[in-house]
């Protein structure tokens, strides 16, 4: 065993500026800006346009960095991984398929998540970007109730997602989040740590492709506790 990634006191270091509520607080303004940049995607735009207005958004909110790229995916990009570029010139179909993934840094802390939204009336997409979510709490309860380590959770994510009929790409396997800059303690994927991944300082990601048609969909938020997710009591 990497004795690296058994070492949880060592991955899970903080810097000075580091505090539980601002940590929350970007939270909540990372999920907002997601949903604000799905607000204005319409069928016809061109994906480089649709970044370029997601910057913006951003910028109006005093955002002066992120801590990744800005990625707003369509149609067939959604199969893309993280950091791998786009086909250039994909446009929004009227029945279609689009995911947003944003890495904020307001001040000194980092914010991080990712949604799937769709257009038209294709069920088989709705399907996808809705199982992406449900697959993110089907994981995270995993992690809430059994403890289970990240590599653990991987594993089970994996067997979920094919028993729900997708992929999982495991390149988008979780990661650290803090005060700025993380990767300065760990910027290895969660899935390869052999501890339970502590509330607040890590992300969630799931990456689902469908196995034979060109579109895929994410969701990406912290590791936190049901309470956390009051649309879950909603729908209940």
């Amino acid at each position: 065993m990497n004795d690296l990634i058994d070492n949880q006191a060592a991955l899970e270091a903080v810097g000075p500026a580091f505090a539980r509520e601002t940590m929350l607080k970007v939270r909540g303004m990372t999920r907002a800006t997601i949903h604000a940049i799905a607000s204005r995607v319409r069928p016809g735009m061109v994906e480089e346009d649709a970044v370029e207005m997601a910057r913006d958004i951003l910028a109006e909110q005093d955002m002066v960095r992120g801590w990744h790229d800005i990625y707003v995916r369509f149609g067939t990009n959604t199969l893309k991984t993280f950091g791998a570029a786009s086909d250039p010139g994909i446009v929004l179909k009227d029945t279609d398929i689009f995911l947003i993934d944003i890495g904020p840094v307001w001040g000194e802390w980092e914010g991080d998540g990712g949604d799937t939204f769709t257009v038209g009336d294709n069920p088989d997409m709705a399907r996808c970007a809705r199982d992406a979510k449900t697959l993110f709490h089907i994981v995270r309860r995993k992690w809430e109730s059994d403890k289970s380590s990240g590599k653990v959770l991987y594993d089970f994510a994996t067997a979920e997602a094919r028993a729900l009929g997708w992929e999982l790409n495991l390149d988008l396997s979780g990661h650290r989040l803090s005060d700025f800059p993380h990767a300065a303690v760990y910027d290895g994927p969660m899935m390869d740590v052999e501890f339970t991944p502590s509330p607040l300082l890590w992300v969630l990601e799931i990456h689902i492709r469908h196995p034979t048609d060109g579109y895929g969909a994410f969701y990406e938020d912290m590791l936190l506790d049901d309470s956390y997710f009051p649309d879950l009591a909603a729908a209940a």
